[in-house]
């Protein structure tokens, strides 16, 4: 299953938890009519009377549950709103698939828009004619409306924006060539200091599995680094880097 699968996968989960928390919703909205509904529209309770306790009880049921209904329907909007965070989730992992050709395009993307940029400010600030500025602005791809609006109101993208893009392109590359670095080295695995180790590379994880649990001590400092236990695989995993694989290499030598 790759990440694109998983992304999925976990949105499903979510909106299953959301509709689950719905019936619950809807259960408990129902039970609290079902608490009062002998009970007259308004109808006080009757201090002394011998309904008074009945009276009393059945509100605090349709009361209990309604607080339930309440909860469960901020449940199931949360739900919602995490399969929506996680279906619009683009960001790019190195373990992808097809993280070299989406880290090319995006590179390209954010090139493109620099250049604009930078192409729309040299326009604005040049002394050319007004005429001769729009028509330069919609061979940007500018409409000709804004093209004018730009030209009228002397409209540049400012320096902030074009220092933003640029870092982001810089970022880029050199997740870029990470992700190349990843794409020439093997996955392997090995044992030392008697716990099995593998660096899968085709994923960016690295991955530790112990023989017991660890100490209070060693899983505090795994998740310091970056370490999260997988229960699926049964082993504490992170990304692979140079301190993730140097906290390795310190617990295994520790452990000889």
């Amino acid at each position: 299953m790759n990440r694109k699968e998983r992304q999925e996968a976990r949105a499903e989960r979510y909106r299953q938890f959301a509709e689950n928390a719905e019936k619950r919703a809807l259960a408990a909205f129902n039970a609290s009519n079902t608490a009062v509904e002998n009970i007259p529209l308004g109808q006080p309770i009757l201090v002394g009377h011998h309904s008074e306790k009945a009276h009393r009880r059945a509100l605090e049921r349709s009361h209990g549950a309604m607080r339930r209904s309440v909860h469960e329907s901020e449940k199931a909007a949360y739900y919602r709103q995490k399969a929506e965070a996680v279906e619009n989730n683009d960001n790019i992992y190195l373990g992808d698939d097809d993280a070299i050709e989406r880290l090319e395009d995006k590179i390209a993307e954010l090139t493109e828009k620099q250049e604009r940029m930078k192409a729309t400010n040299k326009i604005v600030r040049s002394k050319k004619r007004d005429e001769d500025k729009i028509a330069e602005l919609i061979a940007l791809g500018f409409s000709h409306k804004g093209a004018e609006n730009v030209v009228a109101k002397g409209t540049m993208f400012p320096a902030y924006m074009l220092t933003n893009n640029n870092a982001r392109i810089n970022a880029a590359k050199k997740q870029l060539a990470k992700a190349k670095s990843l794409a020439t080295k093997e996955d392997r695995e090995y044992e030392a200091g008697g716990l099995n180790i593998e660096e899968c590379y085709s994923e960016n994880r690295v991955r530790v599995y112990f023989p017991g649990k660890p100490d209070d001590e060693l899983r505090a400092k795994l998740k310091r680094n970056g370490f999260r236990w997988a229960p699926s695989m049964g082993c504490w995993q992170a990304y692979i880097n140079r301190w993730t694989l140097d906290l390795i290499k310190e617990i295994t030598k520790s452990n000889q």
